[in-house]
């Protein structure tokens, strides 16, 4: 299946890609069904180890994980100067992880109105946050924080690039 995002037509994986008017839909279907719904955000710019075990463990907490993903626009508001990979390319990646069963574009620099729109079981964001300064905790039944893989971040990896000679 195709999906146009920015311009960009992008592989939606297994319809994986969504958007927020049909998010909201999906998410009520499967808690009909009796199924924990967990959700993350982020830039997910330049996917790494980090990631990768970031999100199994968030997917670990629920039946579903919906992923927020910060728009180009978005993340060049939070971190001058990215994305590196576009706002396409980058749900592309996230919706052929395993773990991923949603991912859902959001433009505002925080994604509080795409929480209220899934009103996930678990809200999830990376220890840096205390979990009564995570956006949205009060939208969400509980709000839990996943410990980082030291070492392992896109800023890193950016650092590592523009020091080689």
């Amino acid at each position: 299946m195709r999906h146009l995002i920015a311009g960009l037509t992008i592989i939606n994986n297994m319809g994986k890609i969504a958007d927020r008017g049909n998010i909201k839909d999906i998410v009520s279907e499967l808690k009909g069904r009796g199924m924990k719904i967990v959700f993350t955000n982020g830039c997910f710019d330049l996917i790494h180890v980090g990631h990768v075990r970031y999100l199994a463990e968030a997917k670990k907490m629920g039946d579903v994980l919906v992923v927020g993903l910060n728009s180009d626009s978005s993340v060049s508001t939070i971190k001058p100067g990215r994305p590196i990979i576009s706002e396409g390319e980058r749900a592309e990646v996230l919706s052929a992880l395993w773990m991923v069963d949603y991912v859902v574009l959001f433009h505002e620099e925080t994604p509080y109105e795409l929480i209220k729109a899934v009103q996930p079981d678990v809200l999830v964001k990376g220890a840096d946050w205390a979990p009564g300064n995570i956006v949205g905790n009060d939208i969400a039944k509980e709000t839990r924080t996943i410990p980082f893989v030291e070492g392992k971040s896109t800023s890193e990896i950016i650092r590592k690039i523009r020091d080689m000679k």
